[in-house]
């Protein structure tokens, strides 16, 4: 039963790493079933039979960029004991990590029309946007800005780092971009810390 069972969970993976490659270079449109199965060496009905449909399996590629995203943002994050650059960091991992080849067309693109807007943003919340929620949590509990509605912040800030990783993505010099959009990000979390820090 164990041995089914891992059996499973690994035709699972193969199959969300396939699809995953295939999402990517053709869009969830361009995508054949077919051919992902028969580069998973399996059949279409095995397919059928961990995944529903092709939207089923999508959601399920989806939910791993998701967290591979989050992954990475933790990470960086990370990399500072210092609160306000914490913010910094783990906002320019989002929006690395998400226009990134792998990652952008399957999570800006594809993700929102497939799954619908409000499926997409429930997705979001249990991945990305519940770390920058916490952040902003921690740092309001550490006072580094008068109360204010977290709700209200965190979709604020989450809103602008999605249209800038939408507007990067059509860039053709990522770098520069990321650089102008880090500029601008730091402006503001600065001039809210300046207008509502309590140093």
């Amino acid at each position: 039963m164990r041995r089914n069972k891992e059996e499973a969970m690994n035709t699972i993976h193969n199959l969300i790493e396939v699809g995953r490659k295939h999402f990517t270079k053709h869009g969830y449109e361009g995508a054949s079933l077919e051919e992902i199965a028969k580069e998973a060496n399996l059949t279409r009905g095995a397919l059928y039979h961990h995944f529903k449909n092709k939207q089923g399996l999508f959601e399920a590629v989806l939910i791993t960029v998701q967290k591979e995203v989050a992954d990475q943002i933790e990470r960086d994050a990370r990399k500072s004991d210092d609160l306000w650059e914490q913010l910094l960091l783990g906002c320019k991992a989002f929006v690395t990590a998400a226009v990134e080849l792998q990652n952008k067309r399957i999570l800006l693109i594809d993700g929102p029309a497939v799954v619908g807007w409000e499926v997409w943003r429930s997705m979001d919340r249990q991945s990305s946007m519940r770390l920058l929620h916490e952040q902003l949590d921690l740092m309001q509990r550490s006072n580094c800005f008068k109360p204010v509605s977290v709700e209200a912040m965190t979709h604020s800030l989450s809103g602008a780092l999605n249209e800038s990783a939408l507007w990067i993505a059509q860039m053709p010099e990522h770098e520069g971009s990321l650089d102008e959009i880090m500029k601008v990000i730091s402006y503001f979390v600065e001039g809210f810390k300046l207008q509502y820090g309590t140093s």
